[in-house]
């Protein structure tokens, strides 16, 4: 589960879709500002805009709530048991996936040198 919006992926589908972010604003319904406002993680998809990306770019409306940031909605799953569990899994597996990175960043810092050269 993403916390953030995944920009990288979206934008995948979308180029395997032969589609582009004005087309898909039309699509959705919604500005190309409010698109961007999506892309920038400044804006939640809704249910409906799930239900739709779903269908375009050829995957699940859980799919589409993994790549779209943790507060994502996933349509018809609302007091689904199962459904929260499967949220919580694809949160628990963005944050491993973020504690790596992290950790990652923080050996390269580490492994930089001071400002007097020595480290």
């Amino acid at each position: 589960m993403a916390l953030f919006f995944d920009q990288e992926w979206f934008d995948a589908r979308m180029r395997e879709r032969g589609l582009n972010r004005p087309a898909l604003a039309a699509i959705l319904g919604i500005s190309t500002g409010d698109l961007d406002a999506i892309w920038k993680d400044q804006r939640e998809i809704s249910a409906r805009e799930v239900t739709i990306l779903s269908e375009i770019l050829g995957v699940t409306p859980a799919e589409i709530a993994s790549h779209g940031g943790v507060s994502t909605p996933i349509p018809g799953t609302a007091g689904d048991p199962s459904a929260v569990l499967m949220r919580f899994d694809l949160m628990e597996s963005r944050l491993q996936r973020l504690e790596r990175s992290v950790a990652e960043l923080t050996a390269g810092i580490k492994s930089l040198p001071d400002r007097s050269g020595s480290r």
